[in-house]
């Protein structure tokens, strides 16, 4: 065999490890990692995710010389257990399942029991003494492999064993003996037929059938959406691996069972082992939510034991893998099985959590800590909580498992695609299921929170919300969930589809009707030392987008480090300030404005001296005037006739001049720079009021840092005219006012022009600001209003990756930014550089930054713990003056 495609594990021999996740997948790696470290783990062997690729870039076929390499795999397994694949007496029974190199839960396809058929079933009930154990086993695998392998829907084979137990009159699968069972195993043949299908009682065409399910399921619809949503196909996934492994049962009686148990809980980030279990169950019935399962606490009263002995195995795996584990284990017969392992989803708060605590319990460095949590999950930090006052009212209806944090508020689906239907429509929506499933990551993507009335905290539905970080509430046994009616009920409430209803993941709550929600103010404890780790380790500075005090004050508690852009033109439109700027507006000549701007002096003023307050000794970065003047002129006739007699002229003129300022494209119209140059008392008045302002606070005693930003410049002529006004005024007032004080005057680059000739301008300038918003705008020729009409096109056909509003056009306005930047340091080697459009809080975005060299990011206060993180990542994975593509 020209290529290895097979590798095997068992207590002779380990081919694979930990490292090898791109070849064999996560699961396929860390079984042959845990066999590796003498766990007890069932032996097996991993086709490899080379094969996978290789299924599908041929055609659906297999590499010629597979089949030969499976059987001799199948071999050493045979000789390994010390039993016979398809034998009657011992039959070896193997679980075929997937695993890509990156988690991917539930998404794609797995096959337990593969390997029985009519004479071997009995065979096993005669080897084990147990003939409901075998019909059991042989009942899941049918029901298995028709849904996986051959399209049989999951539904039709719940109805057939459903039936049965209406029979019996028992509620529970556990209540179906022997006998029952084999009628199951009937109405599951009867089934086959009906839907022209055949089970094969061939053990290895079975395997083989198998085999092609799971590379099959690659490219299962609910497997490529995953993909998406999490932008894994960025990452260069070979595909799935297929991983057969010898079977072990924890349904074979009271002293078996099954488990999902966390090294740490996943929901707080403790130090405290959290897990579940399922006695006389096969893994399936914990992770599909079927039966709710017990505490791990229980193993320890059946079996203590074998407890201590998984306890011992957490710490181990822990340690090994420096993580928390999330693992899958079986108990046969009082004996441990390890099924898997691998790096545990977590909630955001879990996740700093356990990296602070990692760090200072030695296991990992503060630059690991930086890397293991994602900067949306600081975002998600700042999770909703629902108001105080409105919750005091609020209808409780019942609770559940608080299953994933958070607080959400929207209308009652009952299914996934009604989910993204509305959630298109922009409607905020409650995904309510008895139990999700993977077919349902769509809805839950785009769903407010899921609600389930079934399963435990590492259901399905659980174990997805808290990656995606949506608020969940799952297990609410107390509710009834009726999907066929579209109906909840509890507690004598009775809500339709489209009502509202409001979930808290904290408490498991669930309440009737909208509940506002708020957003907790601040950071402290855990994810203030983490974002601390972020910042020993950032190269790029972070700042804010604030125009009032109480923005710089959010931004300052969040961590950032200045005002990167503060827009002067949100100043005046208090209703004491709105009229006196129309005044001035409406103006016929310079000392009627003169005379109205005067009166807005002491406004900006205060203004500005309020910014510098909240961030005293960082740099404020104030932009000039920036949109045109029609912005600020009343638009209705009531408008219009209120403000005439306020201001003391006819409505006809004041009609006059709101149609004189109209702009048909404001984009490119009488704005920015071209405002201050046509009317330059206006730039002077906003001078002496930053001026003015820095100087109150260095009387005060306190340290100041102003930064005077020319908007829209496109020519280096309009700076040096504006700049040379701006400097006559604050020298002048310096002086009168014999203070020391610093102060700079650069430009937003937001005009592609700029960018050309950035070598001029910033021979004048003393720092860039990139405006991305408007940049991408007049980069691109169209604008953020366009996405509906055609940019979300655009994305879906691939001309876009992601919408350039949101993420830099790297290949686009990248270079623009490149090409500034290149040209204005080599004027100006000392130019300070930074973006403070909305791209500055985006992590993609700030990557770019880090890796094209500007000192600093500015964003909007909320988003500031996040680029912070961002800011430390792009660090860690691209040390500066290394040759990669930006």
């Amino acid at each position: 065999m020209g290529k290895k495609y097979v590798y095997v594990w068992n207590k002779n021999r380990v081919e694979g490890n930990s490292k090898m996740k791109d070849i064999l997948g996560g699961k396929g790696a860390n079984l042959a990692e845990m066999a590796s470290l003498g766990l007890p783990v069932p032996p097996g062997f991993t086709i490899s995710t080379e094969v996978c690729k290789y299924y599908w870039d041929n055609g659906r076929k297999f590499p010629e010389d597979l089949k030969s390499v499976v059987e001799e795999a199948m071999t050493e397994l045979e000789n390994v257990t010390g039993k016979k694949f398809g034998d009657n007496k011992n039959p070896l029974l193997v679980s075929v399942r997937s695993g890509a190199a990156v988690s991917m839960p539930g998404m794609m396809d797995t096959i337990l029991n593969l390997g029985l058929n009519d004479e071997s079933v009995e065979g096993l009930a005669k080897l084990t003494n147990n003939e409901r154990f075998a019909w059991d086993s042989y009942r899941r695998f049918i029901q298995m492999f028709g849904d996986v392998a051959l399209g049989i829907a999951h539904e039709k084979f719940e109805e057939a064993l459903n039936e049965v137990k209406r029979e019996k009159g028992v509620k529970q699968d556990l209540e179906l003996d022997a006998n029952d069972l084999k009628k199951v195993v009937e109405l599951y043949k009867k089934l086959y037929k009906e839907e022209g299908k055949e089970f094969p009682q061939d053990p290895m065409k079975q395997l083989w059938i198998a085999i092609e399910a799971v590379f099959g399921s690659w490219n299962n619809p609910r497997a490529i959406k995953y993909r998406q949503i999490n932008e894994m196909d960025k990452q260069g996934l070979l595909g799935t691996a297929v991983n057969v492994v010898a079977m072990v049962f924890g349904n074979m009686g009271e002293d078996s069972g099954t488990g999902v148990a966390f090294t740490r809980d996943p929901n707080t980030g403790e130090k405290k082992y959290y897990g579940e279990f399922l006695t006389n169950a096969q893994g399936e019935d914990v992770v599909a939510g079927i039966r709710t399962p017990k505490s791990l606490d229980e193993l320890k009263s059946i079996n203590p034991k074998t407890y201590n002995q998984l306890l011992e195995v957490m710490d181990k795996l822990e340690k090994h893998f420096r993580d928390m584990q999330d693992i899958e284990f079986t108990v046969e017969k009082g004996q441990l099985y390890m099924l898997q392992t691998r790096s545990g989803k977590r909630t955001a708060a879990a996740a700093v959590k356990i990296a602070v605590d990692m760090v200072k319990e030695g296991l990992i460095s503060k630059q690991e800590a930086v890397m293991r949590v994602k900067p949306a999950d600081i975002e998600k930090l700042l999770h909703p909580i629902f108001d105080s006052e409105e919750l005091k009212n609020a209808q409780y209806i019942g609770k559940g498992l608080p299953a994933s944090p958070g607080a959400a508020t929207g209308k009652i689906v009952f299914s996934a695609d009604d989910a993204e239907k509305l959630a298109k429509d922009g409607e905020k929506v409650i995904l309510a299921r008895p139990e999700t499933s993977p077919e349902d990551v769509g809805g839950m993507n785009v769903a407010e929170g899921i609600l389930t009335s079934r399963g435990g905290m590492t259901s399905h539905a659980a174990v997805v919300a808290r990656g995606m970080g949506k608020t969940a509430v799952v297990g609410a046994e107390d509710i009834v969930i009726d999907l066929k009616n579209k109906v909840i009920k509890s507690n004598g409430v009775e809500l339709k589809e489209g009502d509202w209803i409001s979930i808290d993941g904290n408490e498991g709550k669930v309440y009737a009707g909208k509940i506002k929600t708020v957003r907790p103010e601040g950071l402290a404890g855990d994810i203030s030392v983490l974002l601390e780790y972020a910042d020993e380790v950032s190269v790029l500075g972070v700042r804010a987008n604030a125009d009032i005090p109480r923005d710089a004050k959010v931004a300052r508690e969040f961590g950032a480090q200045g005002i990167g852009l503060c827009r002067t033109e949100h100043m005046f439109f208090g209703p004491e300030r709105i009229n006196k700027m129309r005044t001035m507006i409406v103006s016929k000549t310079e000392e009627q404005r003169k005379a109205a701007l005067e009166q807005l002096l002491p406004f900006q003023r205060s203004d500005f001296k309020g910014l510098f307050e909240e961030m005293e000794g960082f740099s404020v970065t104030i932009r000039l005037l920036d949109p045109p003047l029609h912005e600020f002129v009343p638009e209705s006739d009531e408008q219009i006739k209120e403000v005439a007699k306020m201001i003391g002229i006819s409505e006809e003129e004041l009609r006059s001049t709101v149609k004189d300022l109209e702009e048909f494209n404001p984009m490119m119209g009488h704005r920015g720079v071209r405002l201050a140059i046509t009317y330059p008392e206006i730039a002077e008045m906003q001078t002496k009021a930053i001026i003015l302002a820095a100087i109150d606070m260095i009387k005060e005693g306190k340290k100041v840092q102003p930064e005077i930003m020319i908007p829209l410049v496109g020519d280096v002529k309009e700076l040096t005219i504006l700049k040379e006004s701006i400097k006559q005024i604050a020298d002048e007032l310096i002086k009168e006012n014999n203070v020391d004080l610093e102060y700079k005057i650069g430009t937003m680059i937001e005009v592609p022009r700029a960018c050309v000739v950035a070598d001029q301008i910033g021979a004048e300038a003393d720092f860039f600001s990139f405006g991305t918003n408007d940049l991408t705008q007049l980069g691109l020729g169209f604008s953020r209003d366009d996405y509906g009409k055609f940019i979300g096109d655009y994305i879906e056909k691939g001309i876009y990756e992601k919408d350039p509003f949101q993420q830099i056009d790297r290949e686009g306005v990248g270079k623009l930014i490149k090409l500034a930047l290149d040209g204005g340091r080599s004027t100006n080697p000392k130019l300070k550089v930074g973006i403070c459009g909305e791209h500055g809080g985006d992590p993609d975005s700030i990557e770019f930054a880090h890796l094209v060299g500007l000192d600093y990011v500015s964003c909007s206060p909320y988003r500031v713990p996040v680029a912070r993180l961002a800011a430390a990542q792009a660090a860690v994975n691209y040390k500066r003056g290394k040759k990669v593509n930006y």
